[in-house]
Order: structure tokens, then C-alpha cells, then sequence
């Protein structure tokens, strides 16, 4: 069997030593490869798709939304979130998969003792848009520089949520940071890491962002965009091969 992670770019990606380290573990006759794939071509990925040249497929950006436009069937929560980032051939049709819904409730049980705490999501892309869905159901607040935005978020995802003026902090809340914020050093707004009580910050790379840097500082529970990518490359693989992968293979696969 054969699947890929797609995007443009992709060399960056830990994808395929996450799922190549998984199929080993469990002796899986199988590959997991990174395709670049142009903004515009996605319907290479497509004819692979369904020609049977690839089984599956993980897709980051900027084809979340293409591979939504793509899917002959949607699970509820690509649906709701208007993007897919997982396309598995299933009884003759293109299915569409959001496991980075799963990818953030993995992320949250690694800082969090209890679901009591507030929420406050920054952000109002994709990435939002499944941390959104993973916390229904909680006190939520969205916050971002374009109000317009965040409320247009809530209503996509059916949510309810408040909107928060950006940089305005919640006291105690876990933060769920889905902007690209920290990828090239910045700061998230003085306060907003300062005040809160846990960080899930959906960046990574190779050195900690400063809001990383900053609550590892303060001394409470932290995660940065790694623990996503294996809590959402393990629904991913189940739904590649049927069986559950381990955790921890995968964990140290992303990490290594």
C-alpha cells in the first residue's frame, strides 16, 4: 500500500517518518511518501486517488480546501469544518477526513487535567476551525485581529463561542494558539500567555516559540504543533489501514 502527505511545500513535513515509524511497529506492508504538489494541480492527487496508485492520503496547506472541493462524501467533522485533511478510496468513492479535530483533543489531554477551564482560540482559519469543533460544548471564547472573521468562524462550525477583542487575555483559560503567530519568533499580546493556565500552541518548528518559551517559564502544562500532528496522524492511520497505531512509536517518530 501507498500514501502520501501533499502540499506545497512539503519537505518540511514530519508526516511520513510518523506513519513510515507506525507501519514498521506493527508490520505493515506499506509507505508513506511526501508529494509537493502545485496550488493548482491538486487533480493529480486525485487521479492517484482513484486510479488506486495511492490508498490515502494526508493533506496540509493549501489543499485543505481543494481536497474538501474533491471528496464524493464527507465525515461530519470535515463538514462542519470546511476542510479535509485526510482522503481515504472507501467502496468506490473519494472520502474526506478532518483529524485535526482529533489531532487537538490529543493535544488538550496532554495539558489538561479536566475539560473545566475556559477556552481562548486565537485564530479564524482551518486550523481554528477544528479546534473550534474539538471544544464544543465548553465556555469558548475566539479571538482574532479581524472580528468579522472570528464571528463568520463560529457560525461555520456551529459553535457557540463569545468573541474576544484581540489581546484581550482570559484568566485561567487554556490557550489554543491556530495562527501562524511563533513561526518566525513572534509574540503572541502581553498577557494572553501570561494569564492563562495551559498553552496549546499549533505552531512547531525547530526552536520553541516564545509563547513556548514563555509558559514552560511560568512552570504550567505546554504542547506545541507536534502533539497535534500525532494525535492526527493516529485517527489518520486507523482510517489508512484499520488498525491503531502507537502513540508513543508515533511520538517519537515526530520528535526524532
Amino acid at each position: 500500500m501507498k500514501f502520501a502527505v501533499v502540499g506545497d511545500p512539503v519537505d518540511h513535513s514530519r508526516s511520513p517518518a510518523i506513519h513510515n515509524a507506525a507501519f514498521a511497529s506493527l508490520g505493515v506492508d506499506a509507505h508513506f511518501d511526501s508529494w509537493r504538489v502545485a496550488p493548482d494541480s491538486f487533480d493529480v492527487v486525485v487521479e492517484a486517488l482513484r486510479t488506486g496508485e495511492l490508498q490515502g492520503v494526508s493533506v496540509t496547506m493549501p489543499h485543505k480546501h481543494n481536497a474538501y472541493a474533491a471528496a464524493d462524501e464527507l465525515s461530519l467533522e470535515a463538514s462542519r469544518t470546511a476542510a479535509v485533511n485526510t482522503l481515504v478510496m472507501q467502496d468506490g468513492g473519494l472520502v474526506g477526513h478532518n483529524t485535526d479535530v482529533a489531532g487537538v483533543r490529543h493535544a488538550l489531554a496532554e495539558v489538561e487535567q479536566s475539560d473545566e477551564a475556559p477556552i481562548l482560540l486565537l485564530g479564524y482559519g482551518g486550523a481554528a476551525a477544528a479546534a473550534l469543533l474539538a471544544v464544543d460544548g465548553r465556555d469558548v471564547f475566539v479571538s482574532g485581529r479581524e472580528v468579522p472573521k472570528a464571528r463568520a468562524l463560529i457560525d461555520r462550525v456551529r459553535v457557540e463561542a463569545e468573541v474576544l477583542p484581540w489581546g484581550e487575555p482570559v484568566q485561567m483559560a487554556t490557550v489554543i494558539n491556530a495562527t501562524p503567530l511563533g513561526m518566525s519568533g513572534e509574540h503572541l499580546p502581553d498577557g494572553v500567555v501570561e494569564r492563562a493556565g495551559a498553552l496549546v500552541d499549533m505552531t512547531y518548528g525547530p526552536r520553541r516559540s516564545p509563547a513556548v518559551s514563555d509558559a514552560l517559564a511560568i512552570g504550567y502544562p505546554v504542547v506545541d504543533g507536534l502533539a497535534m500532528l500525532v494525535g492526527q496522524a493516529a485517527e489518520a492511520f486507523e482510517l489508512f489501514t484499520g488498525e491503531h497505531a502507537s502513540i508513543f512509536v508515533m511520538d517519537q517518530a515526530a520528535r526524532s
